[in-house]
């Protein structure tokens, strides 16, 4: 039997090596089936991204309108600064989402809460799905969060955004000490 037949069928993590024997047979390894995460750990999670996203944005305007005070402008162009203000902060946040989900699957706040953005095979997700989900998040929370409730009661705890993004929030667990990469050591001297 060919490594391909023996492969079909069988799921790696994507960018995962294949695991070779000393004969040279590749092993598979069963991947760990994915755990959904609920309502109340994602909105934690949440909580603390737009805690950080916000503190962000209120230290750079405090910077700004700091900037402003010392200048002497006219009121007509402080309203244009306020308006691109305004249009800099929607980017910013969408930004941050889009970014961590993109390349990470995490955002901090879900690195704190330990749980991971990714389509429904457990891949990371292509930016253009990251900012669909984002868009879809917006249009959730609109009807007074009711694009949330679907969470209680979907069997992979998707919400509407994750319906419309096709995505998963999973477990993830820390690795434990032994699985991690050892950092390799300066020379002294």
């Amino acid at each position: 039997m060919t490594v391909a037949a023996r492969l079909r069928g069988h799921r790696r993590p994507v960018g995962a090596a294949p695991l070779v024997a000393a004969d040279g047979q590749v092993i598979i390894e069963a991947a760990p089936p994915l755990t959904y995460v609920g309502l109340v750990t994602r909105a934690i999670a949440f909580g603390i991204d737009a805690a950080i996203a916000n503190g962000v944005a209120l230290i750079t305007t405090a910077v700004v309108t700091l900037t402003f005070s010392v200048l002497s402008l006219p009121n007509s162009l402080k309203g244009v600064a306020v308006a691109i203000g305004g249009v800099l902060y929607v980017l910013w946040v969408i930004a941050y989402f889009v970014t961590f989900w993109s390349t990470t699957g995490q955002t901090p706040g879900n690195r704190v809460m330990r749980l991971r953005v990714c389509d429904g095979a457990g891949r990371r997700l292509i930016p253009r799905r990251a900012l669909l989900r984002f868009g879809g998040l917006t249009l959730a929370a609109v009807p007074l969060f009711a694009g949330f409730l679907p969470i209680l009661v979907d069997n992979r705890r998707r919400g509407v955004h994750d319906m419309l993004a096709r995505t998963v929030v999973v477990d993830a667990p820390r690795e434990p000490a032994a699985a991690r990469e050892p950092r390799p050591r300066r020379p002294r001297g």
